[in-house]
């Protein structure tokens, strides 16, 4: 095909053929990735501002939607760009096509390489270019700076710290599961979401100030995508031996603040700190949690009882196929995509491992071991992770239930029976204010 391209000018009258390269009309374009079991709509929006091109991709199958693409390059015949935070490193090459309304080329993500036709549908809509200017580092707050230090394997990891007060403690965060930045950000949540930034504010009017950090696969960009559990935690203790160099810590005590993922790989890495907070910890193992979540929303769905048993029958063959090291098996007749689509998810070549380290830790014999204090807490309305029922009697720490608190300790006053994952996500956003986080400020205060 490359060589009829070349040849393709001497064909053409002189006039034409020394024409400039074609250039994509700015706007929506829509395409699809042919999948083994299906297709995966992609929808990007693109637009100049200035002398740079700007856009954002929305996966509506994988709950994507508006996140920024970067690298994008727009001349000499060739539409490309990168999706970044997104493990795989996934990327596309075109060549536009006359008139500039089509691009085909490559969809590249770690090793697999798809065709993909895009075509130009229409005008960009505005909460396109909307998304993609609330997208990307967010300008410093007062108090805030920048930072850089070496985590796990001296990999350099981008980070913000805000100088506290007279507590004695300062704090460390890490984020939840995926592709979640230091702010807490996620092209997964529809909307401007911000809730590290804010949960970094709050602890500062506690009197404590706060290092936040990018994980090595968004905004610090690992181009060996190592992702293991090791690397991960490896990278929470970099953090805790960072703070301790800075300035705004100097003499002050490291309380570790993890969020649902990140409280559970807090726990691996306790003993480098003086204190835990978690929040939203997962109350059992993944490999528990996982199949319990999806139940839950095939209940909320009102999904027949057949229909259930043959989701989560497939979903525990794909989490044996990961603890084993085995090929996923065939996708069923009757699976959901969405279920499907977390199968694929779970089962990344460069994600699988850290997945299968996961699945099966189990948070409460860790935190039965920890020799610091700690305390858990839940909102009360969070439908992702959520206080058991039954706690290790044996545990000593501290456990706090916020009232009228989602996920992110956004404030959330519907009741928590019914509600889908879309409405629950519908108050993640950053017009969302902080629920009453007294009890946790209450506790904060005590930690001496």
């Amino acid at each position: 095909m490359k060589r009829f391209l070349l040849l393709l000018p001497c064909l053409l009258s002189p006039s034409l053929a020394q024409s400039p390269p074609e250039v994509p009309q700015a706007g929506h374009w829509e395409g699809s990735l042919q999948l083994p079991k299906g297709k995966l709509d992609l929808l990007v929006d693109l637009w100049v501002k200035g002398d740079d091109w700007k856009g954002v991709i929305s996966i509506p199958a994988q709950g994507v939607k508006n996140l920024a693409l970067t690298k994008i390059s727009a001349g000499a015949g060739r539409l490309k760009f990168t999706l970044p935070g997104i493990p795989g490193d996934p990327a596309f090459d075109g060549a536009i096509g006359p008139g500039g309304i089509a691009a085909s080329g490559t969809f590249i993500q770690g090793s697999a390489q798809l065709p993909l036709t895009l075509r130009r549908t229409g005008p960009a809509p505005v909460e396109a270019l909307k998304a993609e200017e609330a997208s990307g580092p967010q300008p410093l707050r007062a108090g805030e700076r920048r930072v850089r230090f070496p985590g796990f394997n001296a990999f350099p990891l981008n980070a913000t710290v805000l100088a506290g007060g007279a507590h004695p403690y300062f704090a460390v965060m890490v984020a939840g599961s995926g592709p979640t930045d230091r702010d807490w950000s996620s092209p997964l949540i529809p909307m401007p979401s911000h809730g590290g930034r804010d949960l970094a504010a709050w602890l500062k009017e506690q009197g404590l100030g706060s290092l936040r950090y990018d994980k090595r696969f968004i905004g610090s960009r690992d181009p060996g995508l190592d992702i293991s559990l090791d690397a991960q935690v490896g990278d929470i203790k970099a953090a805790l031996r960072a703070v301790r160099a800075l300035p705004e810590a100097k003499g002050k005590k490291l309380l570790l603040v993890g969020h649902s993922e990140g409280a559970l790989l807090s726990l691996l890495a306790a003993g480098e700190a003086n204190a835990l907070l978690l929040l939203a910890m997962p109350g059992m193992s993944m490999g528990r949690l996982i199949p319990v979540q999806v139940q839950a929303r095939l209940e909320a769905a009102k999904a027949p009882a057949e229909v259930s048993r043959l989701n989560l029958a497939y979903l525990e063959s794909v989490l044996g196929a990961i603890r084993t090291g085995q090929d996923l098996p065939g996708t069923p007749a009757g699976v959901a995509p969405g279920i499907a689509a977390l199968a694929q998810g779970l089962a990344r070549p460069e994600s699988r491992g850290f997945v299968r380290d996961l699945l099966d830790l189990d948070p409460w014999t860790m935190a039965l071991r920890l020799a610091v204090p700690c305390a858990m807490v839940w909102g009360d309305r969070d439908i992702q992770t959520w206080e058991p029922g039954t706690l290790p009697p044996a545990f000593k720490g501290t456990l706090i239930q916020v009232p009228e608190a989602n996920h992110l300790f956004k404030r959330e006053p519907r009741a928590r029976t019914g509600l889908s994952g879309a409405d629950a996500m519908s108050a993640y956003g950053d017009s969302t204010p902080l629920a009453d986080l007294s009890p946790v400020a209450a506790w904060l205060r005590d930690l001496k």
